[in-house]
Protein backbone atom coordinates (compact mmCIF):
# COMPACT_ATOMS: atom_id res chain seq x y z
CA UNK A 1 0.00 0.00 0.00
CA UNK A 2 3.14 2.62 1.00
CA UNK A 3 4.73 1.54 -1.97
CA UNK A 4 1.93 2.30 -4.34
CA UNK A 5 1.57 5.77 -3.08
CA UNK A 6 5.42 6.37 -3.63
CA UNK A 7 6.12 8.30 -6.54
CA UNK A 8 7.73 6.21 -9.45
CA UNK A 9 11.32 7.12 -9.95
CA UNK A 10 12.15 9.47 -12.49
CA UNK A 11 8.01 11.39 -12.49
CA UNK A 12 7.78 14.91 -12.91
CA UNK A 13 7.42 17.34 -9.55
CA UNK A 14 3.79 18.22 -9.81
CA UNK A 15 3.25 21.91 -11.07
CA UNK A 16 3.68 24.61 -8.43
CA UNK A 17 -0.40 26.02 -8.04
CA UNK A 18 -0.59 28.91 -10.66
CA UNK A 19 -2.26 32.50 -9.82
CA UNK A 20 -1.45 36.07 -8.71
CA UNK A 21 0.45 36.50 -5.79
CA UNK A 22 -1.37 38.83 -2.90
CA UNK A 23 1.25 41.84 -3.91
CA UNK A 24 -0.48 41.49 -7.46
CA UNK A 25 -3.95 41.04 -6.27
CA UNK A 26 -3.47 43.94 -3.88
CA UNK A 27 -1.73 46.45 -6.51
CA UNK A 28 -4.84 45.29 -9.18
CA UNK A 29 -7.64 46.58 -6.60
CA UNK A 30 -5.70 49.02 -5.33
CA UNK A 31 -5.14 48.07 -1.91
CA UNK A 32 -1.79 49.76 -0.29
CA UNK A 33 -0.60 49.61 2.97
CA UNK A 34 -1.42 50.93 5.62
CA UNK A 35 0.01 53.51 7.07
CA UNK A 36 3.10 53.59 4.20
CA UNK A 37 5.00 56.69 3.27
CA UNK A 38 3.55 57.80 0.00
CA UNK A 39 5.99 59.86 -1.84
CA UNK A 40 6.71 63.48 -1.20
CA UNK A 41 4.86 65.36 -4.16
CA UNK A 42 1.87 62.83 -3.04
CA UNK A 43 2.17 63.77 0.52
CA UNK A 44 2.10 67.61 0.15
CA UNK A 45 -1.14 67.17 -2.16
CA UNK A 46 -3.01 65.23 0.35
CA UNK A 47 -1.98 67.58 3.34
CA UNK A 48 -3.20 70.19 1.11
CA UNK A 49 -6.66 68.52 0.59
CA UNK A 50 -7.32 68.03 4.59
CA UNK A 51 -6.27 71.94 5.02
CA UNK A 52 -9.82 72.61 6.57
CA UNK A 53 -9.17 69.82 9.02
CA UNK A 54 -5.72 71.80 9.94
CA UNK A 55 -7.54 74.99 10.49
CA UNK A 56 -10.32 73.35 11.93
CA UNK A 57 -8.66 71.58 14.58
CA UNK A 58 -6.47 74.33 15.53
CA UNK A 59 -9.11 76.73 16.11
CA UNK A 60 -10.91 74.12 18.37
CA UNK A 61 -7.96 73.32 20.46
CA UNK A 62 -7.29 77.40 21.03
CA UNK A 63 -11.24 77.70 21.94
CA UNK A 64 -10.83 74.63 24.16
CA UNK A 65 -7.75 76.00 25.86
CA UNK A 66 -9.12 78.19 28.27
CA UNK A 67 -12.44 76.75 28.36
CA UNK A 68 -12.90 76.01 31.62
CA UNK A 69 -11.17 79.67 33.20
CA UNK A 70 -13.14 81.61 34.58
CA UNK A 71 -11.54 84.72 32.18
CA UNK A 72 -11.63 82.75 29.41
CA UNK A 73 -9.99 83.47 26.58
CA UNK A 74 -8.78 86.80 27.73
CA UNK A 75 -6.29 84.77 29.19
CA UNK A 76 -4.87 84.87 25.36
CA UNK A 77 -3.48 88.22 25.84
CA UNK A 78 -2.77 88.61 29.85
CA UNK A 79 -0.71 85.66 29.68
CA UNK A 80 2.14 87.34 27.93
CA UNK A 81 1.32 90.58 29.38
CA UNK A 82 2.27 89.15 32.64
CA UNK A 83 4.91 87.56 31.45
CA UNK A 84 6.33 91.31 29.79
CA UNK A 85 5.37 92.96 33.60
CA UNK A 86 7.80 90.12 35.18
CA UNK A 87 10.03 90.55 32.94
CA UNK A 88 10.05 94.31 33.05
CA UNK A 89 10.62 94.34 36.60
CA UNK A 90 13.30 91.93 36.86
CA UNK A 91 15.41 92.99 33.71
CA UNK A 92 14.17 96.87 32.78
CA UNK A 93 14.10 97.52 37.08
CA UNK A 94 16.61 95.53 38.60
CA UNK A 95 19.06 94.98 35.90
CA UNK A 96 18.22 98.29 34.40
CA UNK A 97 18.63 96.75 30.68
CA UNK A 98 16.14 99.37 29.87
CA UNK A 99 19.10 102.05 29.74
CA UNK A 100 19.58 103.68 26.33
CA UNK A 101 16.58 101.69 24.86
CA UNK A 102 13.99 104.00 23.91
CA UNK A 103 10.26 103.14 24.60
CA UNK A 104 11.31 99.99 26.35
CA UNK A 105 8.33 98.79 27.03
CA UNK A 106 7.26 98.23 23.80
CA UNK A 107 10.48 97.03 23.02
CA UNK A 108 10.38 94.36 25.46
CA UNK A 109 6.09 93.30 25.15
CA UNK A 110 7.42 93.00 21.63
CA UNK A 111 10.07 90.57 22.52
CA UNK A 112 7.94 88.88 24.62
CA UNK A 113 5.11 88.08 22.05
CA UNK A 114 7.03 87.20 18.95
CA UNK A 115 9.31 84.80 20.71
CA UNK A 116 6.43 83.40 22.89
CA UNK A 117 5.06 82.59 19.27
CA UNK A 118 8.25 80.19 18.51
CA UNK A 119 8.51 79.21 22.01
CA UNK A 120 5.04 78.12 21.82
CA UNK A 121 4.95 76.31 18.58
CA UNK A 122 8.02 74.27 19.78
CA UNK A 123 6.76 73.12 22.80
CA UNK A 124 3.24 72.10 21.09
CA UNK A 125 5.02 70.67 18.09
CA UNK A 126 7.37 68.22 20.54
CA UNK A 127 4.18 66.85 21.70
CA UNK A 128 2.02 66.92 18.44
CA UNK A 129 2.24 63.45 17.63
CA UNK A 130 2.98 61.29 21.17
CA UNK A 131 0.14 63.31 22.67
CA UNK A 132 -2.52 62.39 19.73
CA UNK A 133 -1.59 58.41 19.55
CA UNK A 134 -5.66 57.55 19.42
CA UNK A 135 -5.87 59.85 16.80
CA UNK A 136 -3.26 58.84 15.15
CA UNK A 137 -3.74 55.37 15.47
CA UNK A 138 -7.73 55.30 14.89
CA UNK A 139 -7.54 57.55 11.28
CA UNK A 140 -5.52 57.68 7.94
CA UNK A 141 -4.20 61.13 7.34
CA UNK A 142 -0.92 63.12 6.63
CA UNK A 143 0.79 63.26 10.23
CA UNK A 144 2.07 66.62 9.27
CA UNK A 145 -1.82 68.37 9.94
CA UNK A 146 -0.56 67.77 13.76
CA UNK A 147 2.60 70.17 13.93
CA UNK A 148 0.91 72.54 11.52
CA UNK A 149 -2.20 73.05 13.12
CA UNK A 150 -0.56 73.54 16.78
CA UNK A 151 1.51 76.43 14.64
CA UNK A 152 -1.28 77.56 13.17
CA UNK A 153 -2.89 77.71 16.97
CA UNK A 154 -0.24 79.26 18.50
CA UNK A 155 -0.26 81.91 15.14
CA UNK A 156 -3.82 82.65 16.32
CA UNK A 157 -3.17 83.41 19.71
CA UNK A 158 -0.73 85.72 18.61
CA UNK A 159 -3.07 87.60 16.12
CA UNK A 160 -5.34 87.97 19.23
CA UNK A 161 -2.11 88.91 21.57
CA UNK A 162 -1.34 91.68 18.65
CA UNK A 163 -4.34 93.72 19.59
CA UNK A 164 -3.10 94.09 23.19
CA UNK A 165 0.49 94.96 21.21
CA UNK A 166 -1.21 97.68 19.48
CA UNK A 167 -2.76 98.78 22.47
CA UNK A 168 0.28 98.83 24.21
CA UNK A 169 1.93 100.70 21.39
CA UNK A 170 -0.25 103.48 20.75
CA UNK A 171 -0.74 103.92 24.91
CA UNK A 172 3.36 104.48 24.83
CA UNK A 173 3.17 107.36 22.03
CA UNK A 174 4.47 105.06 18.86
CA UNK A 175 2.91 106.40 16.23
CA UNK A 176 0.93 104.00 13.70
CA UNK A 177 3.16 104.10 10.22
CA UNK A 178 3.09 102.11 6.83
CA UNK A 179 6.18 100.44 8.38
CA UNK A 180 3.24 98.54 10.42
CA UNK A 181 2.48 96.28 7.25
CA UNK A 182 5.94 94.68 7.02
CA UNK A 183 4.15 92.46 9.74
CA UNK A 184 2.83 90.83 7.21
CA UNK A 185 5.58 88.78 5.76
CA UNK A 186 7.75 88.81 8.98
CA UNK A 187 5.05 86.74 10.50
CA UNK A 188 4.86 84.51 7.25
CA UNK A 189 8.32 84.01 7.28
CA UNK A 190 8.46 83.50 11.23
CA UNK A 191 5.37 81.03 10.88
CA UNK A 192 6.91 78.47 8.28
CA UNK A 193 10.18 78.62 10.23
CA UNK A 194 8.20 77.60 13.58
CA UNK A 195 6.06 75.04 11.41
CA UNK A 196 9.29 72.96 10.00
CA UNK A 197 10.86 73.63 13.91
CA UNK A 198 7.67 72.30 15.35
CA UNK A 199 7.77 68.90 12.90
CA UNK A 200 10.74 68.17 13.22
CA UNK A 201 10.61 67.99 17.00
CA UNK A 202 7.41 66.05 16.23
CA UNK A 203 9.76 63.48 15.10
CA UNK A 204 12.09 63.82 18.14
CA UNK A 205 9.15 63.41 20.24
CA UNK A 206 7.48 60.65 18.79
CA UNK A 207 10.80 58.91 18.99
CA UNK A 208 11.92 59.61 22.59
CA UNK A 209 9.63 61.67 24.84
CA UNK A 210 12.33 62.65 27.31
CA UNK A 211 12.84 65.60 24.22
CA UNK A 212 9.38 67.06 25.65
CA UNK A 213 11.21 67.42 29.58
CA UNK A 214 14.30 68.81 28.20
CA UNK A 215 12.74 71.31 26.16
CA UNK A 216 11.70 74.10 28.54
CA UNK A 217 15.52 74.41 29.74
CA UNK A 218 16.70 74.62 25.99
CA UNK A 219 13.84 77.08 25.23
CA UNK A 220 14.88 79.24 28.10
CA UNK A 221 18.21 79.73 27.40
CA UNK A 222 17.56 80.61 23.81
CA UNK A 223 14.92 82.95 25.01
CA UNK A 224 18.15 85.13 26.99
CA UNK A 225 20.05 84.54 23.71
CA UNK A 226 17.90 86.08 21.75
CA UNK A 227 17.48 89.97 22.95
CA UNK A 228 14.04 89.77 24.16
CA UNK A 229 14.49 91.71 27.61
CA UNK A 230 17.84 93.34 25.93
CA UNK A 231 19.14 95.00 23.41
CA UNK A 232 21.45 92.97 21.20
CA UNK A 233 22.82 96.14 19.66
CA UNK A 234 23.80 97.50 22.87
CA UNK A 235 25.50 94.51 24.05
CA UNK A 236 27.88 93.87 20.90
CA UNK A 237 28.48 97.52 20.88
CA UNK A 238 29.86 97.35 24.50
CA UNK A 239 31.57 94.11 24.61
CA UNK A 240 34.85 93.09 22.50
CA UNK A 241 33.20 89.62 21.96
CA UNK A 242 34.69 86.98 19.33
CA UNK A 243 33.47 87.42 15.88
CA UNK A 244 31.62 83.82 16.03
CA UNK A 245 29.58 84.72 18.99
CA UNK A 246 28.80 88.20 17.09
CA UNK A 247 27.48 86.38 13.95
CA UNK A 248 25.84 83.30 15.97
CA UNK A 249 23.75 86.30 18.08
CA UNK A 250 22.53 88.12 14.98
CA UNK A 251 21.72 85.08 13.10
CA UNK A 252 19.97 83.78 15.71
CA UNK A 253 16.58 82.70 14.09
CA UNK A 254 14.43 84.02 17.64
CA UNK A 255 16.84 87.25 17.45
CA UNK A 256 15.96 87.94 13.95
CA UNK A 257 12.31 87.66 13.64
CA UNK A 258 12.12 89.80 16.86
CA UNK A 259 14.11 92.48 14.91
CA UNK A 260 11.99 92.59 12.01
CA UNK A 261 8.49 93.01 13.98
CA UNK A 262 10.02 95.89 16.04
CA UNK A 263 11.48 97.23 12.99
CA UNK A 264 8.02 97.22 11.73
CA UNK A 265 6.12 98.83 15.02
CA UNK A 266 8.58 100.75 17.05
CA UNK A 267 9.57 103.80 15.19
CA UNK A 268 12.72 104.32 17.41
CA UNK A 269 13.42 100.90 16.43
CA UNK A 270 15.85 102.11 13.20
CA UNK A 271 17.51 100.34 10.41
CA UNK A 272 20.96 100.75 11.96
CA UNK A 273 19.65 98.20 14.94
CA UNK A 274 19.36 95.23 12.75
CA UNK A 275 21.91 93.40 11.75
CA UNK A 276 23.27 93.04 8.17
CA UNK A 277 21.02 91.02 5.63
CA UNK A 278 18.37 90.83 8.04
CA UNK A 279 15.60 90.40 5.53
CA UNK A 280 17.92 87.33 4.00
CA UNK A 281 18.50 85.32 7.16
CA UNK A 282 14.75 85.82 7.31
CA UNK A 283 13.80 83.98 4.68
CA UNK A 284 16.84 81.43 4.64
CA UNK A 285 15.94 80.72 8.06
CA UNK A 286 11.86 79.88 7.13
CA UNK A 287 13.30 77.84 4.00
CA UNK A 288 15.59 75.74 6.00
CA UNK A 289 13.17 75.06 8.40
CA UNK A 290 10.68 74.80 6.71
CA UNK A 291 11.54 72.38 3.98
CA UNK A 292 14.14 70.65 6.02
CA UNK A 293 11.55 70.26 9.19
CA UNK A 294 8.92 68.86 6.23
CA UNK A 295 11.10 66.65 4.75
CA UNK A 296 12.66 64.99 7.92
CA UNK A 297 9.23 64.61 9.57
CA UNK A 298 7.58 62.60 6.63
CA UNK A 299 10.68 60.34 5.95
CA UNK A 300 9.43 58.41 9.28
CA UNK A 301 5.95 58.87 8.30
CA UNK A 302 5.61 55.26 8.48
CA UNK A 303 6.76 54.75 12.11
CA UNK A 304 4.21 57.10 13.77
CA UNK A 305 1.78 55.41 16.34
CA UNK A 306 3.32 52.12 15.71
CA UNK A 307 5.19 50.03 18.42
Amino acid sequence: MTQALEKPPGAPAPAPATGPTPAELAARHGLTVSGARVPLGTYVRRLWQRRHFVTAFATARLTAQYSQARLGQLWQVMTPLLNAAVYYFVFGVLMNTKHDVPDYVPFLVTGVFVFTFTQQSALAGTRAVSGNLGLVRALHFPRAALPVSYCLQQLQQLLFSMVALLAILLCFGVPPTASWLLVLPALALQFTFNAGLALALARLGARTPDVAQLMPFVLRTWMYASGVMWSIDKVLADRDLPHAVTVLLEANPAAVYIDLMRFALIDSFHAGQLPAHVWAWAVGWALLAGVGGFVYFWKAEDTYGRG
